[in-house]
């Protein structure tokens, strides 16, 4: 596979490592062409039902979009499970949408059995094939909380509840800044949420780092979604460099602030490890072990 270098003095202006770090947190759809083809079967059936009658027509289209809305949640139930299983503490999704999926896949699958056959055995037993089949393909929805050994519930729940606002706020931001429709702003902002979710990737292997992230995670991350939404908005209408400079100086000093707090959080972490280890040494030596 190509691969594309860069370095100080390289278009981009990044360092080779800095790239890597980038690129990294990119992350194909979860969906995907595999979810995108459910699609196909509510069309055809809202297409071939044109010609089957009054009866027939009502019963397809209703068919046609019980297809479609089980195929959009099961595209959004892939995603949720994407973000579930890349998180070391995280909440089952509140809806379990690909099993909500499947039912409204075997419910439509009957309806347009019932549209062609008339026989309410033969659309019950295609909508259990359909239904299981549904599952087999995609499988179920995380229906138990993500915990790590060790450490108490209510302090996973709080890294989960923070880690998920953070992602929602580096979603936002970045969906505002791709509407701009420019590349080099594109991967500024991927590369100042790498510093961000290095920091998240901190606090889910030690939730006791949340109290001094906390801010970092929720009030500057929040301030810097509000910053790119009202950048974007100014910039698509006028083409504003001295905003763009200032916009990007902001994400240089919000990068720099995170790593500098996400670096002081695993010194932290190695100092309470070092103290951890002199006291199990100098037991030890009282017991003349």
């Amino acid at each position: 596979m190509a691969k594309k270098f860069g370095g100080k003095f390289s278009p981009d202006g990044a360092a080779s490592g800095v790239r890597e770090e980038v690129i990294d947190q990119r992350r194909v759809d979860a969906a995907g062409a595999k979810a995108n083809v459910l699609f196909l079967p509510g069309v055809l059936l809202a297409f071939l039902s044109l010609n089957e009658g009054a009866v027939g027509l009502a019963m397809g289209l209703v068919g046609a979009a019980l297809l479609s809305l089980a195929a959009w949640l099961t595209r959004d139930g892939m995603r949720a499970q994407a973000a579930f299983d890349a998180r070391k503490v995280a909440r089952k999704p509140a809806l379990p949408r690909k099993i909500i999926g499947a039912v409204l896949t075997g419910c439509g699958i009957a309806l347009a059995s019932l549209m062609n056959d008339g026989s309410t055995l033969a659309a019950i037993l295609y909508g259990i094939v359909a239904g299981g089949l549904h599952i087999t393909a995609f499988g179920l929805d995380p229906l138990r909380d993500k915990r790590m050994e060790g450490i108490d519930t209510f302090q996973q729940d709080r890294v989960a509840r923070v880690v998920e606002e953070a992602e929602a706020h580096l979603a936002s931001m970045r969906d505002h800044i791709a509407s701009v429709k420019d590349r080099h702003l594109d991967n500024r902002v991927e590369q100042f949420q790498a510093a961000a979710r290095r920091m998240i990737r901190t606090v889910e292997e030690d939730p006791r780092d949340l109290t001094g992230a906390r801010k970092f995670l929720g009030v500057y991350l929040m301030g810097a979604r509000d910053a790119a939404v009202k950048f974007a908005d100014l910039y698509k209408r006028k083409r504003d460099e001295e905003a763009r400079a200032d916009f990007e100086a902001l994400l240089t000093d919000l990068e720099q602030n995170f790593a500098a707090r996400t670096e002081k959080m695993l010194l932290d972490d190695r100092s309470d490890m070092d103290i951890e280890i002199k006291v199990l040494r100098d037991r030890l030596q009282r017991e003349g072990l």
